[in-house]
C-alpha cells in the first residue's frame, strides 16, 4: 500500500501507542501485590503472551494474507494460518509449563490463554482488508485526479491554437488593409503570446492575470475595428478578489465569440461585456447584436471556444457554476456565473 511520509510515520505511531497500551496493560490496572494479575494471568505472562499476539497480526496482515489469499496459494494460506496459530498455542503452552504452572490449575484458563491467538489472527484479517479498501479507494482518487488532469490538459492545449488562430486572422485583416495598427497589434499579440507560453504554465492563475489578459483582448479587437464597432467594457471587483484563483483562458472565449459572430454580418455591430465580482462571485455578462440569418449556426456550431468552455467548466467548477445562453430580439447574450474557489 502506498503512502507518503507523513501518513506512514504516523500509521506507525499510532500501532506504537496501541500495541504499548495493550501490553503494559497489567502494570497499570493492577499491582505488584498480585503479580499484576489481569484475572488467572500474571502481568508477565500477559505482556509475553501479546508479543505472540503481535507477531499473528504483523505476519499474517503483511506477509501472509496479501502474499497468498490467492487462487494460487489458498491452500497454503490456509496451512501457514494453522501452522501460526499452533505455533502460538506450543509457544505459549512451554511458557506456562516453565514459568507460570499455577495458571493451567484454573478453571478455563485455556479460553483466556489460547483464545486470544485466534482473535488477533482474526483482527489482522480485518485490518488487512480495511487497508485493501483505503489503498482501492486511493487508486481509483489518483486515477480520476489523473484522468481529470489529462482532460483538463487536453482542453487547455485546444485553446492556445483556437485563440491564435483567430488573433492571427485578425492581423491578416490589418496586414491586408496596409493599416498603421498592424505594428500595434503585433505587440499586443507578443504580450498575449508570453501570458499564453509562460505565465499560464498549466495552473490556475489570479483573478488580476485574467483580467489583464483580457482588457488586452479587447484592446486588439479595437485596433482591429476601431469605431466601426461600439465595444463597451464595465468591470468592477472588489480589491479583495483580485488574488482570488481561476482557471487561465475561462474568459476570453465569450469575448471571442462575440466578435466571431457580432461584427462581420452586421450592418450595425455592437459589443458589451460587464464583469463584476462581489462576495467570492464572478458575473459576466456578454452580449453581441446578430443577424437573425445566422441565428442557426450560432446554435448549431458555437465553435471550440464555447465547447471547450462547457467541458471545462463541467470538470473544474461543476457544482459551481452557472453558463447561460440566450438569444433574443437579435441579441446574442451569454452570462457566466461562477463561485471563485
Amino acid at each position: 500500500m502506498t503512502f507518503t511520509r507523513n501518513s506512514r510515520l504516523a500509521l506507525i505511531a499510532f500501532h506504537t501507542l496501541l500495541w504499548s497500551i495493550y501490553l503494559l496493560l497489567p502494570y497499570a490496572v493492577s499491582s505488584a501485590a498480585s503479580g499484576y494479575k489481569i484475572g488467572v494471568m500474571p502481568g508477565l505472562f500477559f505482556t509475553l503472551a501479546g508479543l505472540i499476539h503481535l507477531v499473528i497480526f504483523y505476519v499474517n496482515a503483511y506477509v501472509m494474507y496479501p502474499r497468498w489469499l490467492n487462487q494460487r496459494f489458498w491452500w497454503l494460506y490456509l496451512l501457514a494460518s494453522v501452522g501460526l496459530i499452533m505455533l502460538s498455542f506450543r509457544l505459549k503452552y512451554q511458557l506456562l509449563t516453565s514459568l507460570f504452572p499455577e495458571v493451567l490449575q484454573a478453571s478455563n484458563a485455556e479460553k483466556f490463554v489460547f483464545g486470544p491467538s485466534v482473535a488477533f489472527f482474526f483482527l489482522s484479517i480485518i485490518y488487512r482488508n480495511i487497508l485493501n479498501q483505503l489503498h482501492a479507494q486511493r487508486q481509483l482518487a489518483r486515477q480520476q485526479s489523473e484522468q481529470l488532469r489529462a482532460e483538463l490538459m487536453f482542453l487547455r492545449s485546444q485553446i492556445s491554437p483556437h485563440f491564435l488562430f483567430n488573433v492571427l486572422t485578425n492581423l491578416i485583416s490589418l496586414a491586408r488593409q496596409k493599416s498603421d495598427k498592424l505594428e500595434s497589434s503585433l505587440l499586443m499579440l507578443s504580450d498575449l503570446m508570453r501570458y499564453i507560453l509562460y505565465d499560464v504554465n498549466g495552473r490556475k492563475i489570479t483573478l488580476a492575470q485574467e483580467i489583464d489578459y483580457l482588457r488586452s483582448y479587447i484592446d486588439l479587437q479595437k485596433l482591429r475595428f476601431g469605431s466601426d464597432v461600439p465595444v463597451t467594457s464595465e468591470i468592477e471587483i472588489d480589491p479583495g478578489a483580485y488574488t482570488s484563483h481561476i482557471e487561465p483562458m475561462l474568459l476570453i472565449p465569450l469575448v471571442e465569440n462575440a466578435f466571431k459572430h457580432g461584427v462581420n454580418v452586421l450592418e450595425n455591430p455592437e459589443i458589451h461585456m460587464y464583469l463584476f465580482v462581489k462576495n467570492g462571485r464572478l458575473v459576466f455578462h456578454v452580449k453581441n447584436r446578430f443577424d437573425v440569418k445566422s441565428i442557426n449556426l450560432i446554435n448549431e456550431n458555437q465553435g471550440i471556444g464555447l465547447a471547450n468552455l462547457r467541458a471545462r467548466l463541467d470538470l473544474l467548477y461543476k457544482n459551481s457554476h452557472t453558463l447561460l445562453i440566450t438569444n433574443t430580439n437579435n441579441w446574442f447574450d451569454v452570462t457566466l456565473i461562477l463561485d471563485l474557489l
